[in-house]
């Protein structure tokens, strides 16, 4: 979900500290501080928060944090290891930064009054009420499950043996490779019409929406009032055998000859009126998270989807959720990706140690410590910066805690992915062109979401996957991190020489 508002100003970015957005903005925003809507006290506050019971020096050093825009990732990781110690403090950061994050922001009305986001779905809805247009497909419906993969369609035993040369170079975690292989030997699980997916940006490159259309399921979608956004994804509904139920204005028809104009709601600015429609969806959710936007709407965006969320699960009983997590965070590792990287780490002595005296001691470090037991691989890219890590981390927090409740929850770590929003960055792009160098394998949008569909459908069908003592382990089941996890160095470690490597292919 590309999520913008023309209306927002900000100051110039200053050296070591987050651009501070200046008034105007509506919606969904962050708290007045004496710096004014600051971006990084934000951040600084909820990390603060999520840390201060388990870690208490932990928090106080967050606060002391006079750097956040550079000095955020070791903060960050501090999240993961903290909550390593145990279950209970895993569940403790989560739930604490949470809470944090929906005290502090607040709501800016059209008119510029202020209520706090906590009090939001308390007020009288002002909007007028969504209704449904449903947009069935002409295409056939498909039973089994194919992936993309370099212009080939890989189906039965060709996906399987691709899936185990993945396993083999450390691509992906060899339960993700087992869930897959159950899809591959239940197709019935593929008929998702028991379910009402919806997702929460509809036009996101990494989304379920065309794999779930193409299996013949419903798509309840939500996106901007974009007409480019609608006209794509109506093209998608009608070339498949799925339906797309789309938020259209009271007496908008699916046959419109302007329908791609009048669709779509605003979760940003009119967060009301999108939980009041999907509160009258009926059939078994699906809340699906693929919202993405730019800088610190991202942030803004992720804490509107999340209240929504928490509305939703207060309201049914019966919403799952869905969520991609980036493979470019924190995780805690289980010790067979440990062993893997450090084989890796041992047949390149030679070629690392010349790097390593070249570079003064800057490159190529080590994955993990020797038998390190879970590992903690840090694949934080300091280019995306805390705003970015801040929304992402929100996502996790809100699976755990969910998860914890019993309720069904698809939680997956997703393979680097040539996205649009990765190419428009030259560093980044020019990473992800060297990254093969390293082992790792940057996927195609359409593998990725194609992969990341048939994840979610074996956790509906399983009921969320199996279940572990940790959390820690939840996240690392069935991960696809593109080899981030078992490479032999650190991935930051090796991000400039990728770079370097890279530049010339992310030209071409």
């Amino acid at each position: 979900m590309r999520q913008s508002d023309s209306r927002e100003a900000r100051s110039p970015a200053r050296r070591g500290r987050e651009a501070v957005t200046v008034e105007g903005p509506r919606g969904v925003m962050f708290p007045r501080t004496g710096e004014g809507r600051s971006t990084s006290a934000l951040g600084r506050a909820v990390v603060a928060d999520a840390l201060r019971a388990v870690d208490p020096v932990g928090a106080r050093a967050v606060e002391h944090e006079t750097d956040w825009r550079h000095g955020y990732l070791g903060h960050f990781r501090r999240l993961v290891e903290a909550g390593l110690l145990s279950r209970t403090a895993a569940l403790t950061i989560a739930r604490d930064g949470l809470a944090s994050l929906h005290t502090r922001m607040t709501v800016v009305a059209d008119d510029g009054t202020e209520t706090p986001l906590n009090d939001l779905f308390n007020a009288p809805v002002r909007d007028e009420p969504l209704a449904t247009a449903t947009v069935t497909g002409d295409g056939a419906v498909e039973r089994e499950f194919s992936l993309p993969y370099r212009g080939e369609r890989l189906r039965g035993d060709a996906l399987r043996r691709r899936l185990d040369a993945w396993v083999d170079a450390g691509v992906i975690e060899p339960s993700c490779a087992q869930a897959v292989g159950a899809v591959l030997a239940n197709p019935d699980w593929l008929d998702l019409r028991d379910q009402r997916m919806v997702v929460l940006g509809a036009g996101a490159e990494m989304g379920p929406l065309p794999s779930v259309l193409r299996w013949g399921g419903d798509v309840v979608a939500v996106d901007l009032p974009r007409p480019e956004i609608w006209r794509r994804l109506l093209q998608t509904a009608r070339r498949h055998g799925g339906r797309l139920h789309l938020p259209v204005p009271a007496g908008t028809s699916a046959d419109d000859p302007a329908l791609a104009t009048r669709a779509g709601a605003d979760l940003l600015h009119r967060l009301p009126q999108v939980a009041r429609w999907l509160t009258g969806v009926e059939g078994r959710l699906v809340l699906g998270n693929y919202v993405y936007a730019d800088g610190a709407t991202n942030v803004r965006v992720a804490t509107a989807v999340d209240a929504l969320t928490a509305h939703l699960r207060g309201q049914r009983d019966d919403v799952a959720l869905a969520f991609l997590a980036t493979p470019t965070d924190v995780y805690a590792v289980p010790a067979d990706a440990v062993r893997h990287a450090e084989q890796g780490y041992a047949r390149r002595g030679a070629a690392r140690r010349a790097l390593r005296v070249v570079s003064g001691g800057r490159l190529l470090h080590r994955n993990y410590p020797p038998e390190a037991d879970p590992g903690v691989n840090d694949s934080l890219v300091p280019q995306q910066g805390p705003n970015y890590a801040l929304a992402k981390r929100l996502q996790r927090w809100r699976a755990a805690v969910t998860r914890d409740t019993g309720a069904v929850v698809s939680f997956t770590v997703a393979p680097p992915t040539r996205t649009r929003s990765v190419v428009r960055n030259r560093a980044l792009a020019a990473a992800y062109a060297g990254a093969h160098r390293f082992g790792i394998e940057v996927f195609e949008p359409a593998t990725s979401n194609t992969l990341m569909a048939a994840l979610l459908v074996h956790d509906l069908r399983t009921g969320g996957g199996p279940t572990h003592e940790q959390p820690w382990q939840d996240e690392a089941y069935a991960a696809a991190h593109g080899g981030l996890w078992r490479v032999p160095y650190a991935p930051r470690s090796a991000l400039g020489l990728a770079v370097l490597l890279g530049l010339g292919g992310a030209r071409t």
